[in-house]
């Protein structure tokens, strides 16, 4: 079965900052950014990676169907309601956020999701890449200055 991800602002800002956003593209068959997040992303300062990243056109940005009021009476972020609306939408895709509400959120749909700590893991079990253990991630984002 392909792997299709849906991607919302954290996991993205969060794999740029450690330099390995490039994970989602090599474990996942398709990615897609909705450009409601690229839109939160691009507010960010122009400095961060995440916008670097996406500025080099390997993460295809989409526009995404008008959200159903059952997702909208969350009261989600832009971001996390696109992430979720495309996912509930488009059966087979994997919404790829942290967000707990949106997460709650996509559990109440049986929406499949994943968080960032689930993709480096992913890398971890894949052998396709070097990278430090999902804790050692955890850990730099934690104590970063």
């Amino acid at each position: 079965m392909s792997e299709r991800w849906v991607v919302n602002a954290s996991p993205l800002i969060v794999l740029a900052r450690i330099g390995l956003e490039q994970l989602l593209l090599d474990l996942a068959d398709e990615v897609i950014v909705p450009r409601a997040v690229a839109v939160e992303i691009e507010a960010g300062p122009p400095e961060d990676q995440s916008r670097r990243a996406l500025a080099t056109g390997k993460f295809t940005v989409i526009d995404t169907p008008t959200p159903p009021t059952e997702i909208l009476a969350w009261d989600l972020g832009s971001g996390e309601t696109a992430v979720l609306s495309f996912a509930l939408a488009q059966s087979g895709w994997t919404a790829i956020l942290d967000d707990a509400a949106a997460r709650r959120c996509a559990r109440s749909f049986s929406i499949h999701l994943k968080g960032t700590l689930a993709v480096a893991k992913s890398n971890d079990l894949s052998g396709r890449l070097f990278m430090p253990s999902s804790a050692s991630c955890k850990k730099n984002l934690l104590y970063r200055e």
